[in-house]
């Protein structure tokens, strides 16, 4: 495991970095800088897009884009599933020496992926108005919702692609690469976005087709580099007949293994956007799917805040236990927390005290969804510190190899708690209610992770008891 560990990060970080004795802050700030900057530049693209329709179309058009959200977390999940899982295992490889196997894992990942989208995109293509009423559309936005799908649909193929190969790329050697090819797409799509929907004036047709155009050349840019100019990781042709097969499908099961939980942070975001716009729908109608679609909009910052948190401290943890360094595991335990904890209130304090500058980056003041989203933006953010440190603790879980209870609190959070809460919390408190659904679910499950901990230190202090 410390080989594995030191040579994977080697690589993804382009210098060395000693997990076994260098400063544990040291450490932490060397990987967490970059991947949260990487991350909110990622999750910049979609508010960009968000900014520019709410300016252009209105509270309408983000509503109709918020509709189709969950249908971006199940390629995203898949995607990151496929992605984090076939990283793993190409490692693995190419740390034994076996750079066919790394080359062939890779080529299996890229077709299921492409497969995967060609099924699922014609299937929207063929059913838009089905996938419009799936999705929780109302027969006022379904032309809104039916025209952005038709023109995102083709950009599918292309992000699975690039959720891809961005981790195969920072696995070659070309990290600065991978952030290039990130903020290439961003600014492409900004532009796109203003040429579109203001000089053309296309409104939601041109959101779509520049989400689109931005998509397509990030996911050129991948495969054109997996194909070209990759120094180990180069795609390896996959064998017809039943043997082959039988390896692809071994291939793909055990990516898909090791990349579930990344696939249940995803899950969790897409159940917010679609059981949230359901529930919006039937109590505020279109105006507060609109204001729901804001949240929406700063949500993934938040998400993303979390997750490069936990993908920080998740090689600095799994290389020490390795090692039984347990004093350096929890070095790095508390310094995650402490950041989790910090950027969580930071959050908080922004979203609570200036929720009237937050909206109206995306819609006027004067708005009904606007009004409407200024009034729950504290109530929203109440759950935030929560939201990222579960993601934290979760990913610590994960580091440990601790498949069990890292899955058992990310389907608590994002299914055990988070409907109940949705579907109860309005005829209780009423519209507040739909507000401080998320929150309620964080806080249950961060209660949880606490009853959990304190029934596991018992747990051991019986056993040494025991042994003394």
């Amino acid at each position: 495991m410390p080989a594995f560990f030191v040579f994977k990060l080697t690589l993804i970080y382009g210098d060395f970095m000693n997990f076994g004795t260098e400063k544990i802050s040291t450490l932490f700030k060397k990987i967490f800088i970059p991947t949260l900057l990487g991350m909110i530049s990622m999750s910049a693209i979609t508010a960009i897009d968000g900014m520019f329709v709410g300016h252009s179309v209105g509270s309408d058009g983000i509503a109709a884009i918020n509709i189709t959200a969950p249908l971006f977390m199940i390629f995203t999940g898949i995607g990151l599933m496929s992605g984090i899982g076939s990283s793993v295992i190409a490692s693995m490889a190419l740390a034994k020496g076996k750079i066919k196997l790394a080359r062939l894992n890779v080529s299996q990942s890229l077709l299921f992926l492409s497969i995967f989208a060609v099924i699922l995109s014609a299937l929207i293509f063929i059913f838009p108005v089905k996938t419009a009423y799936l999705l929780g559309s109302s027969e006022y936005l379904l032309n809104y919702v039916k025209t952005y799908l038709l023109w995102i649909v083709p950009a599918f193929l292309f992000l699975m692609w690039s959720l891809l190969g961005l981790f195969m790329i920072r696995l070659d050697g070309a990290p600065k690469l991978a952030m290039w090819i990130t903020i290439i797409e961003s600014i492409a799509n900004t532009f796109f976005d203003w040429l579109f929907m203001f000089p053309f004036g296309w409104g939601l047709m041109g959101a779509a087709f520049a989400s689109t155009l931005a998509t397509v050349i990030g996911g050129v840019l991948v495969l054109g580099y997996l194909l070209c100019k990759a120094k180990t990781l180069r795609l390896y042709p996959i064998k017809i007949g039943l043997r082959g097969f039988s390896l692809f499908a071994k291939g793909i099961f055990n990516q898909c293994r090791i990349g579930s939980s990344a696939m249940l942070g995803e899950a969790t975001m897409a159940v917010l956007m679609f059981v949230g716009n359901h529930i919006f729908m039937q109590y505020l109608g279109d105006n507060g799917v609109g204001a729901f679609g804001v949240c929406c909009y700063y949500a993934p910052f938040v998400f993303m805040i979390g997750n490069a948190v936990a993908q920080s401290a998740q090689p600095i943890i799994s290389y020490n236990f390795g090692l039984c360094s347990f004093e350096r595991m929890k070095e790095a335990v508390k310094i995650a927390l402490s950041t989790a904890l910090g950027f969580g209130i930071a959050t908080t304090f922004i979203f609570s005290l200036f929720p009237h500058f937050m909206v109206r980056l995306f819609l006027q003041n004067e708005n009904s969804a606007a009004k409407l989203a200024v009034q729950g933006f504290p109530y929203f953010a109440i759950g935030f510190s929560f939201f990222i440190l579960n993601l934290t603790i979760i990913g610590y879980f994960q580091s440990l190899e601790r498949i069990k209870p890292a899955t058992f609190f990310a389907l608590l959070r994002g299914c055990v708690f988070l409907i109940p809460a949705f579907i109860f919390l309005p005829k209780i408190l009423g519209i507040k209610g739909i507000w401080l659904a998320m929150p309620l679910s964080e806080i249950l499950t961060f209660a949880a992770i606490g009853v959990f901990y304190l029934l596991q230190n018992n747990s051991c202090t019986k056993k040494t008891a025991l042994r003394l």
